[in-house]
């Protein structure tokens, strides 16, 4: 039997070439689809622990088995993304990005070094635990269609199938030291809405002699809010948001066309696909009322994120037993959405947050901005309770 206390020493002692594991992928973000450096870092890690993987899983992704005693009785798979996103770093760490224009400003950094973490403790006790755990290093979690989808497609969910599967995520409104949990709907479906209101543009000064594409535009968006004040059930949660507006005409030229671009999250499937038929139709019929016609594509995104009710808290008392229950917290749904939402809706998950923040030392910047950070204790915190949080899952089934 593995102990905690192993665990936690294990981690410990991992520390220091851990940071170095997270510098290193820091400086060297590669966006999404596009993370082929970032995988041969990786497995050359992997090799270099003798952990077994295979490369180019639904495109960069890594797969692999760490096999412990009867390894076919039961699988648990650990999950982190490997992805950064197209924002310049403003930070001026020693290990600021290298790749101008991209950052690790969501995590993924700390999520592949929190993995391997765990992995490479799991590997070296592999001899005190019954059955198996399967990874899954994964592309393209930040661009829809999404890695996850591509992996499954690949078949990271088959041979052999894991039981329930386990991922993590940074959280700078969390102290490091906490963490948090929430069973059952957690995260939002995120669905990328895309209009192009068409008509006659021409002078702005005689907007009697052309189709005014710009009113019909605004009036649309205006309209489309509707969906959610008038139609949407108030016990689902709703958002319909929408962040860019392009009409390049000019002080007195009404243009050909507008463009406006948003985002639908919901987390219901047929309310969904109604809302989806709504915005279609009210788009539509509010364009002809302006003489213009519109366009419609609504890009599917993920569906909504799940975690298994038995799995979250079995998680959960182990995150209580390897923290203590001051520094585990129950979480409130969230409208970000996650790609991880893929492998919830078809095996029973647990995706908890890693809390990264440290007030005393400025570390408070938030996801996705050009100065977020964390605090790298969480470092030996995320890698530790993975392991700990894989053991105890696979003791339970």
């Amino acid at each position: 039997m593995l102990a905690i206390e192993t665990i936690k020493k294990a981690a410990s002692e991992f520390q220091d070439e851990l940071l170095l594991i997270r510098q290193h992928l820091h400086a060297h973000p590669e966006l999404s689809f596009e993370e082929e450096k970032t995988a041969d870092y990786i497995a050359s890690l992997l090799t270099q622990w003798d952990i077994s993987y295979e490369q180019q899983v639904g495109g960069n992704g890594l797969v692999g088995m760490i096999r412990g005693e009867q390894p076919e009785s039961k699988v648990v798979a650990l999950r982190a993304d490997m992805d950064a996103l197209p924002i310049q770093e403003e930070n001026e760490h020693f290990y600021q990005s290298t790749n101008p224009g991209v950052m690790h400003a969501c995590g993924h950094d700390v999520h592949m070094s929190c993995l391997l973490g765990a992995l490479k403790i799991l590997n070296t006790y592999k001899n005190k635990f019954e059955g198996s755990i399967k990874f899954i290093f994964q592309p393209a979690e930040e661009k829809v269609p999404g890695g996850a989808l591509k992996m499954i497609e690949a078949g990271v969910l088959e041979n052999p199938a894991p039981d329930v599967i386990i991922g993590e995520h940074v959280y700078p409104d969390l102290e490091v030291g906490k963490v948090g949990f929430k069973s059952g709907n957690y995260m939002a479906s995120n669905d990328e809405i895309n209009l192009s209101i068409r008509g006659r543009g021409g002078h702005a000064a005689i907007p009697g002699q052309f189709d005014d594409t710009v009113l019909a535009a605004s009036q649309i968006v205006v309209a489309l809010q509707q969906i959610v004040s008038r139609q949407a059930t108030p016990s689902i949660p709703t958002v319909l948001s929408f962040g860019r507006f392009m009409a390049e005409g000019a002080y007195n030229v009404i243009p050909n066309e507008v463009k406006v671009y948003g985002t639908f999250r919901t987390f219901d499937e047929a309310w969904r696909k109604k809302a989806h038929q709504l915005i279609t139709d009210i788009a539509q019929q509010t364009a002809r009322a302006y003489g213009t016609e519109c366009e419609v594509f609504i890009d599917h995104g993920y569906p909504y994120l799940v975690n298994d009710k038995s799995t979250t808290q079995l998680a959960k008392e182990a995150a209580i037993s390897y923290l203590g229950p001051d520094n585990v917290i129950d979480l409130d749904v969230r409208m970000t959405a996650e790609d991880f939402a893929r492998f919830s809706q078809l095996k029973p998950s647990c995706f908890y947050r890693l809390g990264t923040a440290n007030n005393d030392k400025g570390i408070t910047a938030k996801l996705h901005t050009p100065l977020f950070d964390v605090d790298e204790k969480s470092l030996e915190i995320g890698s530790g309770l993975m392991a700990w949080i894989a053991i105890q899952q696979l003791n339970n089934l």
